[in-house]
């Protein structure tokens, strides 16, 4: 199996492992306990929080342990926002873009039901946000926008340095999904109010994650669910230690790693396409224009090639047609038509996304078996 599916999940890195191990059957203890084994893992889950810190170059107490990234969105738009009405706020708007992940567009709309106004914007041919449109929207007092730094179908990225200023000099708060981004590129969280992260897209473990909740000036949170006070009583629940450490194993071999891994998987990514490109001129590029993570490549099919009929006819290459968490609907990717293709050019279209195990033999097979299956799918034009 070649494996270029990415952007939906990592292999553990086994340094990461190994990082965790200890933790699930040797020093059990629950980090919360006052006892010897309890502080130790104590101990053990602030080192990975203030790993994960240095990478993304802000304090470890501004960190807050989540589930994951979907639970962090969350947290930080719906808490967010539930604070100010709490608060006797009267602003009612809340921003975020149409090629945002689904969990930020839900918790956007389900804000809808608690009297609050949720405003969508599009995005251009390259998925990108329109400053001015922005601006525009925040014309209306808002309580918060939402925009991902990259995307994770496309990969393309958003200027969040200055989206972030537009909305914080509109007195909104900016909260961005730096799931895809987290590892893959130097990021900074200068102007940003919150940001979510997930370990299992930068080889760390599924089902950890984190929220940056700014100290300075200080941002509020209303807590999803009520518990222990846990995570400065923004998230209760006992920590899983050993999830917990992998998270900041992973963030430490990505700060070590980073350029490293920017210079060889983009050039495995460009590789990859400039040999599909070659044989298959009428394939094209989504976003292609735009800045893109280094391993991202969407990539439309040759008229007549719809890609769940590549996806059957070549096993041995892991890729999708969209995001995971979509990947099992038979609709078009939104994330696409938003950014102007049509329903049928969209499901032409294929994700494939370059990582660190991937491998020039494995990209020089990935290309010769999607070509030859593209080209016993093209339609005849005799």
């Amino acid at each position: 199996m070649i494996y270029l599916d990415y952007f939906s999940t990592t292999p553990c890195d086994p340094a990461v492992v190994d990082a965790m191990l200890p933790w699930f059957a040797e020093d059990y203890g629950n980090p919360h306990s006052v006892h010897g084994p309890g502080q130790k893992a104590a101990q053990a889950v602030e080192q990975s929080r203030q790993g994960v810190a240095d990478l993304l170059g802000v304090e470890a107490r501004e960190l807050v342990f989540t589930s994951g990234a979907t639970e962090a969105n969350n947290l930080a738009i719906k808490g967010g926002v539930r604070h100010f009405g709490r608060m006797g706020d009267e602003r009612r708007r809340v921003i975020t873009v149409a090629t945002e992940h689904k969990c930020v567009l839900e918790s956007v709309r389900d804000l809808e039901a608690e009297g609050f106004e949720p405003v969508v914007l599009g995005v251009d041919f390259q998925g990108q946000v329109d400053a001015e449109a922005l601006q525009n929207a925040l014309k209306v007092p808002t309580l918060l926008v939402s925009i991902m730094a990259a995307n994770n179908e496309t990969g393309v990225l958003q200027d969040i340095p200055a989206l972030s200023r537009i909305v914080r000099g509109a007195g909104a708060l900016f909260h961005t999904d730096m799931a895809q981004m987290a590892g893959k590129l130097p990021v900074s969280l200068a102007d940003v109010d919150l940001a979510s992260f997930s370990a299992h897209k930068m080889y760390g473990p599924k089902g950890i994650g984190a929220l940056y909740v700014r100290r300075r000036p200080r941002v509020r949170l209303q807590p999803l669910f009520s518990g222990g006070g846990q995570e400065r009583a923004f998230r209760s629940g006992t920590l899983p230690t050993p999830l917990v450490v992998g998270l900041g194993k992973a963030a430490e071999l990505a700060a070590q790693r980073l350029e490293a891994d920017i210079q060889q998987i983009s050039a495995l990514r460009d590789d990859l396409w400039g040999q599909i490109k070659t044989a298959l001129p009428d394939c094209e590029l989504n976003g292609g224009e735009a800045s893109r993570l280094p391993g991202a490549l969407n990539i439309c099919l040759p008229d007549g090639v719809r890609a769940t009929d590549i996806l059957e006819r070549v096993p041995d290459v892991a890729m999708s047609t969209g995001s995971a968490c979509s990947a099992a609907e038979i609709t078009p990717s939104y994330v696409l038509t938003a950014m102007g293709l049509s329903a049928e050019k969209a499901s032409r279209c294929l994700r494939l996304s370059v990582g660190r195990s991937t491998s020039k033999p494995g990209i020089d097979r990935a290309a010769a078996l999607l070509i030859e299956a593209v080209r016993t799918c093209q339609p005849s034009r005799d």
